[in-house]
């Protein structure tokens, strides 16, 4: 049984089986006993209380989505086996530089430090980070705000860190085999 949770989190860009595989995860490691706690809908929550978000994500934004993930994640420390995020904070970084580029501007160098130093500071926090990929191939769904360039950089964005960054991670791509190998992966995760 785990003493201390595990944090596992998925990066990617919008539509890409984020929260669709972290769903599975939970499910699959409540049917086993473990106590699941899962951070998701960040994006959303952001938007409904004013926030900016998709091409127009701002540095408060990426910072409150960052900052509120972290604050819930910290919540269910005491009573969870495992904390599962939609979302690990590189999203919300990727997500507000994608929208830069998107835009056609340029942030202050000193916040863009201090964004990369807070999703740095939060990284070493999780035991397995998970990075889904942008299939172009795949139709998107109708949910999302969808234009293709602006997921196209969102993932370049993500990718692009984790790269720089040298950080370890699993890759998941658009198909069953793959995301099958990532419930694995989370499940020797959690047992080791």
């Amino acid at each position: 049984m785990v003493t201390t949770p595990v944090h596992i989190a998925v990066t990617g860009t919008h539509s890409t089986g984020k929260t669709v595989l972290m769903r599975r995860a939970e499910m699959e490691l409540r049917a086993i006993g473990l106590r699941v706690a899962r951070v998701h809908g960040l994006g959303k929550r952001a938007a409904a209380i004013g926030l900016p978000k998709m091409q127009r994500h701002t540095a408060a934004s990426t910072e409150w989505i960052i900052a509120t993930g972290i604050a819930e994640e910290l919540a269910h420390i005491a009573d969870s086996d495992v904390i599962l995020s939609d979302s690990a904070p590189i999203n919300a970084l990727a997500y507000y530089t994608a929208a830069l580029e998107f835009r056609g501007e340029v942030s202050e160098p000193t916040t863009i430090q201090r964004l990369e130093q807070l999703v740095a500071s939060q990284s070493p926090r999780y035991e397995l980070l998970l990075a889904t990929e942008l299939d172009l191939a795949e139709p998107a769904p109708t949910t999302h705000d969808h234009d293709l360039r602006y997921r196209h950089l969102v993932d370049r964005h993500v990718h692009d860190w984790l790269f720089r960054t040298n950080w370890p991670h699993q890759l998941v791509a658009n198909s069953d085999d793959s995301r099958d190998e990532a419930i694995a992966l989370i499940k020797r995760r959690v047992a080791s």
